[in-house]
């Protein structure tokens, strides 16, 4: 009998191994949204820099090439 009892007290877990896992559940999804939004502002931010760069190279560009010299001066702007 005190090995069925035995047994039974073996698979039955307390309370504070569904705390800790919960609390350990909980912090890894709160990392992983933490993480999610510092991802999403260095793309914003690398975007934000890469049309800076393209700006300044069109610009740079702009002023070496003559229009009326540039191999694409005939063809019509589009806005």
């Amino acid at each position: 009998m005190t090995n069925k009892r035995e047994k039974l007290r073996a698979q039955v877990k307390s309370r504070f191994y569904y705390l800790f896992w919960g609390a350990a559940t909980v912090s890894v999804f709160v990392g992983q949204i933490y993480v999610g939004s510092g991802y999403r502002r260095m793309a914003d931010t690398n975007d934000a820099i890469s049309a800076d760069i393209n700006l300044l190279v069109e610009t740079l560009t702009e002023s070496f090439i003559p229009r009326d010299e540039s191999p694409y001066s005939n063809m019509p702007i589009l806005q």
